[in-house]
């Protein structure tokens, strides 16, 4: 009896040993799997805790990645569009003026000239209110013989009355002037399509009386200037003329008195200020007789106000 339990033994021997076999291989099992866990840790891909650490979209119920959604940016308001600035008009060389962007740009420099072209010791002839037929004749006479140009300060209907003169004054080297229409000493009061009319009215007469040459100068009666009638007069090529010497020869005060008054104020600056029209000019014609051979003796020329 003895071998068969022996044999039973051993049976329970084998068996044992088959089960033991069978919880190793479960064992490694497990343990691979577990070790394949822990190389990727909580940073394996797969994770779904992780995914959300990297945004990365979870599965839907097929598998697929869901597509992230974008939050939507809300549209920025349009900001309202500003009207753009009117363009600033060029600036001749050397203007100090302002010009007003709504008005048309200047062509010469709306800034009051005083100083004479090429500077130096000479003076500039204005000679105001004609074309006169008594007077103008005699004046450009008298510049004539001395060798003088000088700067002839038209009234547009003067200038259509007598295109003679006007063409004279042209031919003999002379430069024009538009000074207004009707010589109004408070222009600088009136309204601006008045003061443009008054100029622009009067430029084109004294164009028309010369053959087609324009004034070059604009002068204001009683230096009625005004920042718009300045703008307006350079837009035209017509650069606003002043004076630095009044002779008054006006007021009919002596041929002593004018050439007093002449002498005494050169320092003034150089543009000086005669009429051959509005009254009696029989003592300017004579004051001029004696004023331009004493100035030339005194080392002055004689020029065109600057442009």
């Amino acid at each position: 009896m003895r071998p068969a339990r022996t044999a039973g033994v051993r049976g329970v021997r084998a068996a044992l040993l088959v089960l033991i076999a069978a919880v190793l291989v479960t064992g490694c099992g497990g343990q691979l799997a577990g070790g394949s866990q822990g190389a990727g840790g909580p940073d394996d891909k797969g994770s779904t805790v992780r995914s959300g650490a990297t945004g990365q979209a979870p599965a839907s119920a097929s598998g697929t990645p869901a597509t992230p959604t974008t939050p939507t940016t809300p549209p920025t308001p349009a900001t309202p569009s500003t009207p753009p600035a009117p363009p600033v008009p060029p600036v001749p060389p050397g203007q100090t003026s302002s010009p007003d962007p709504k008005l048309p740009p200047p062509r010469v420099s709306m800034d009051i000239a005083h100083a004479v072209e090429g500077g130096g010791r000479a003076v500039n002839i204005t000679i105001d209110d004609g074309p006169d037929p008594t007077w103008t004749p005699k004046v450009l006479k008298i510049l004539r013989d001395n060798g003088v140009r000088a700067t002839f300060c038209m009234i547009g209907p003067q200038a259509a009355a007598h295109p003679g003169l006007v063409r004279r004054v042209v031919a003999d080297g002379h430069r024009l002037c538009d000074h207004t229409v009707t010589h109004n000493t408070s222009m600088d009061h009136r309204s601006k399509p008045y003061q443009k009319d008054q100029i622009l009215a009067a430029a084109e007469q004294i164009t028309r009386a010369s053959g087609g040459v324009e004034p070059v100068y604009y002068r204001a009666p009683g230096g009625a200037f005004t920042p718009y009638s300045r703008q307006i007069a350079a837009s035209a090529g017509m650069r606003p003329l002043g004076w630095n010497v009044d002779s008054k020869d006006y007021e009919e005060p002596g041929v002593g008195a004018i050439l007093h008054v002449v002498r005494h104020e050169l320092d003034n600056g150089p543009t000086l200020l005669f009429h051959d029209g509005g009254g009696d000019r029989s003592q300017t014609a004579a004051a001029l007789r004696k004023l331009l051979p004493w100035l030339r003796h005194h080392g002055y020329g004689f020029g065109f106000p600057v442009r």
